[in-house]
């Protein structure tokens, strides 16, 4: 056969530094943002103080009594529950989600797997590939390094990019990094003194313990994006200072010019620095505004008439009409609060799956609870009604086809005690 050399042209999506940079503060809350700005302004002189603490104030005082729907102060995840929760986005085979499932709970509060990969094969009796398989889906789930076996692979894992020699470096020369030795790490990987301080830089930048960083938090005061309201007609969305923060750059930097090479290339970096991050708002304020002006179209129901008209929504219809990924959607939201007309509402809020009725119209989850909650709280409390007296009350009162065993599920996460338990005398 004659060989020929030929050309060929393929697309290919590579992630900038700076995009995962952005991707990260897209989970940030205003407030949260606030705060890594000023912490990046001690080391960048370049940054003026970003002080919203006055604008925060002034919120939390006009609006110390404001009323809060009861998903806010629903039970705090743990960071199982929040593993676990970040599952809908992988496309796992049923046959191996007891397996990956089983691997979560196995982590020790860390986010390290605590068990030998033959005993989790043998506890979920399967397979070696099986129980390799399921290790790489948990180690794909954020924060980047959760499911590694020890501090080596943890970093390993959060490495943005997978230079061959990382694991020889991290069992071997583990005194360079203590030492920022990039001398030593230059000749022996013949890499640049360059490339040596981005590989340092990156190791500094890994979390040892990722676990801990899911670990359910307690916010002194929720403060919200947005403000949602009516007006003439039309809901309008009002986004609060702390939103989307403005960076102000020290102009004495820009006039100064200095003859050493190594101040030049400090403030070279920080002016870097400060483009990324205002790039890095930029995106976050423009994908958070994006879902929930979809959000509030979707839901202007909700706004108008309260819970009993929320619409099903979920994640992937929010990514499908706005043209990103699902993970995406999930950092946007998480822990992002709006202030609405019935009170401070915490964005998932707006996420609620649907349950398919006859007619082929779904009606949210949430819905069906609160009607649940209804029935239940006017029930006879010496004949309570039964899952199956539910279900055919739901039926026929609200024309809510559900099975049974949803009943059971939904008055279970109410916390909500079967018939038996709840019966008075």
């Amino acid at each position: 056969m004659k060989q020929k050399l030929t050309q060929e042209q393929t697309l290919q999506l590579k992630m900038s530094q700076s995009l995962l940079q952005s991707i990260n503060l897209l989970q940030f809350t205003g407030v949260e943002l606030i705060e890594y700005i000023r912490e990046i302004s001690r080391e960048n002189p370049l940054i003026e103080e970003v002080n919203y603490d006055f604008e925060i104030s002034n919120y939390k005082n006009s609006n110390a009594d404001q009323p809060a729907i009861g998903e806010i102060n629903q039970a705090k995840l743990s960071m199982y529950e929040q593993l676990k929760g970040q599952l809908y986005t992988l496309d796992i085979p049923d046959d191996l989600k007891p397996v990956v499932l089983f691997g979560i709970d196995s982590l020790n509060e860390d986010g390290y797997l605590d068990i030998d990969l033959e005993l989790w094969a043998e506890q979920c009796n399967t397979t070696m590939k099986k129980v390799e398989e399921a290790l790489q889906f948990i180690q794909s789930l954020e924060p980047a390094g959760i499911g590694a076996r020890n501090l080596k692979e943890c970093i390993q894992l959060q490495m943005k990019e997978p230079y061959p020699f990382m694991e020889e470096l991290l069992e071997a020369h583990l005194d360079w990094v203590a030492n920022e030795d990039i001398s030593s790490m230059s000749a022996e990987y013949e890499i640049t003194a360059a490339q040596a301080k981005d590989i340092l830089d990156q190791i500094k930048a890994c979390h040892p313990k990722p676990g801990q960083l899911l670990a359910p938090k307690s916010p002194e005061y929720i403060i919200p994006e947005a403000n949602i309201y009516e007006e003439d007609g039309k809901w309008k969305i009002f986004f609060y200072k702390w939103h989307t923060p403005v960076i102000e750059v020290n102009e004495s930097y820009a006039s100064l010019e200095t003859d050493e090479k190594e101040a030049a290339d400090f403030l070279k970096d920080k002016y870097k620095q400060v483009d990324w991050l205002k790039q890095a708002i930029t995106f976050r304020a423009n994908t958070l505004e994006k879902v929930i002006r979809s959000i509030v179209e979707k839901q202007q129901m909700f706004f108008e008439h309260g819970a009993f008209m929320l619409q099903p929504l979920t994640l992937r219809e929010v990514a499908a009409k706005l043209g990103l990924h699902v993970s995406t959607i999930s950092r946007a939201i998480a822990n992002k609060y709006v202030q609405t007309s019935h009170g401070v509402i915490p964005l998932k809020f707006f996420l609620q799956p649907g349950v398919k009725q006859a007619d082929g119209q779904e009606t949210a989850s949430f819905v069906i609870k609160q009607l649940m909650l209804e029935l239940i709280n006017h029930e006879n409390k010496q004949k309570p009604l039964s899952d199956q007296a539910i279900k055919i009350r739901l039926q026929d009162e609200f024309n809510i086809a559900i099975a049974r065993r949803t009943i059971m599920k939904y008055r279970e996460q109410l916390g909500i005690a079967s018939s038996t338990k709840r019966r008075t005398r």
